[in-house]
């Protein structure tokens, strides 16, 4: 089993920039439209790979929001994001289930270098004890949905793609992980996505 942490072992970052936009008169998806403008070279791509610090990303992405029409500060978007990083309990008391069923289990997450004020969520202590593999996008430098990727977090489970599920809130990150022949779980509401995964492995999941 391998799952994406933000948005689905913890809150979405896309919430923090909903509310980001809504409190500073940003239009709605403002910040996504500027983060999915360039998604190989923009600020954000290059923070998630280990190439910008949030020293050096706050500026770098500043400018790409004010080419694009609306002053931000990066950094307060960052300390909002590692706030809210609080991890949902229905989904460590489900991923614990099935490690007590002798079943791997992994993360796969795009993050950044966290500080002691800014939270990625990936060494939260929340997570002691879930995951047998933690393969982040800073540490390795690559990023969903490069197919490398899931590539390095299947041989570090020691699987293949067709013994694998993954679960992400994101559909880009979704379709690589399908075409590699792994079960995919879309998620947006976790109770919802919860009751798939247990339909799924034929294991109650409450």
């Amino acid at each position: 089993m391998i799952f994406d942490l933000g948005g689905v072992v913890f809150p979405s970052p896309l919430d923090m920039f909903r509310a980001y936009e809504r409190a500073h008169g940003l239009p709605e998806r403002f910040l996504s439209e500027v983060v999915l403008a360039d998604p190989v070279d923009g600020a954000w791509s290059r923070l998630e790979r280990g190439e910008l610090t949030l020293v050096t990303f706050p500026a770098e992405f500043e400018a790409e929001c004010r080419a694009a029409g609306g002053e931000v500060d990066a950094t307060a978007i960052m300390h909002d994001i590692g706030n809210g990083f609080a991890p949902r309990q229905e989904m460590t008391k489900a991923i614990r289930r099935i490690r007590d069923h002798g079943l791997h289990t992994g993360a796969l997450t795009n993050n950044w270098v966290a500080d002691e004020s800014s939270g990625n969520g990936a060494s939260s202590p929340a997570l002691d004890g879930l995951f047998d593999v933690v393969v982040e996008s800073a540490v390795v430098g690559l990023r969903k949905p490069d197919p490398r990727i899931y590539e390095m977090v299947c041989k570090s489970l020691d699987v293949v793609p067709p013994e694998a599920v993954f679960l992400d809130d994101l559909g880009t990150n979704l379709k690589p992980a399908r075409t590699m022949g792994m079960a995919t779980i879309k998620v947006g509401d976790p109770g919802v996505a919860l009751h798939e995964l247990s339909t799924l492995l034929d294991l109650a999941l409450d």
